[in-house]
């Protein structure tokens, strides 16, 4: 069993800012766990505005709290982001995020993330990070 406090995570490692400022995650699950996905939860900062298109995972976003709003870029349509909603980008979709207010999101990720992960030019994840310690 692997138990872990996001409190205490926070003060590791597995918490990762991004270099552009719009967000921070801490890796609560990763792929040395050997789980097969990856969970995160990842702040998003209020009047953050970004494009993500993640090409080789997919990923599944709830909201917890704060509200903003996710725009799918192959069709154009704008979904609003509420506590209760979630996301689930199946095609790789590509999407750009927008936060009214700060948003505290709990993300899984096919295939599982490393943890040192950050958006390259494209806005996607590589497949293969520098892993973090357990």
């Amino acid at each position: 069993m692997i138990v872990r406090s996001l409190h205490e995570a926070e003060k590791t490692d597995r918490r990762i800012v991004s270099p552009d400022g719009n967000w921070e995650s801490t890796r609560l699950l990763l792929k040395n766990d050997d789980m097969g996905f990856s969970f995160h939860i990842t702040t998003i900062y209020a009047g953050a505005d970004f494009r993500m298109h993640y090409q080789n995972h997919l990923e599944s976003v709830y909201c917890l709290s704060g509200s903003g709003e996710v725009e799918t870029l192959a069709d154009n349509r704008v979904y609003p982001i509420e506590p209760g909603t979630i996301y689930i980008l199946d095609k790789n979709d590509e999407h750009i995020l927008r936060a009214a207010s700060e948003m505290k999101m709990a993300c899984v990720f096919n295939p599982a993330l490393s943890g040192k992960e950050v958006h390259n030019a494209e806005g996607a994840y590589e497949l293969e990070a520098e892993a973090l310690s357990a």
